[in-house]
């Protein structure tokens, strides 16, 4: 289910349409779950979802996922890794950018597929690696 129930034909979108998307989507559930940890100052919220959904942690995230994904879903985040931005912010490498991009793609693909269930278990897979890898 989707926040608008407008039809829409996934293959007409580039990657970069679902990245779009997909940017927002992950935006959206970080933000979800660090107000879900406990009230905060709103700027200490921002820092936090900041170090969250940057380029580094979001290709950190996609290398983690990948033994996970459906050969489909593997196809969609492939065609947003080699997707051509225009540019790469300063704070990023291009590598860590376009794994990002495919990251992104995947979430906005899976998110106007109406698949939301596969994104929880994606953001929440994804989290799940991450926390274990900081332990080690």
């Amino acid at each position: 289910m989707r926040l608008l129930g407008d039809e829409i034909d996934l293959r007409t979108l580039s990657p970069l349409t679902l990245a779009f998307v997909g940017d927002a989507v992950y935006d959206l559930l970080v933000r979800e779950m660090l107000v879900c940890e406990g009230n905060r100052p709103v700027g200490a919220l921002n820092n936090d979802k900041i170090a969250i959904v940057c380029c580094e942690n979001q290709a950190k995230t996609a290398a983690r996922l990948l033994p996970l994904l459906s050969e489909e879903e593997l196809a969609v985040l492939k065609r947003g890794k080699n997707a051509h931005a225009m540019t790469v912010p300063k704070h990023a490498s291009k590598t860590d950018y376009h794994t990002a991009t495919g990251l992104e793609a995947l979430f906005g693909y899976l998110y106007l597929k109406g698949d939301i269930d596969r994104v929880r278990e994606l953001f929440e897979l994804g989290l799940a690696s991450e926390n274990e890898a900081q332990q080690a």
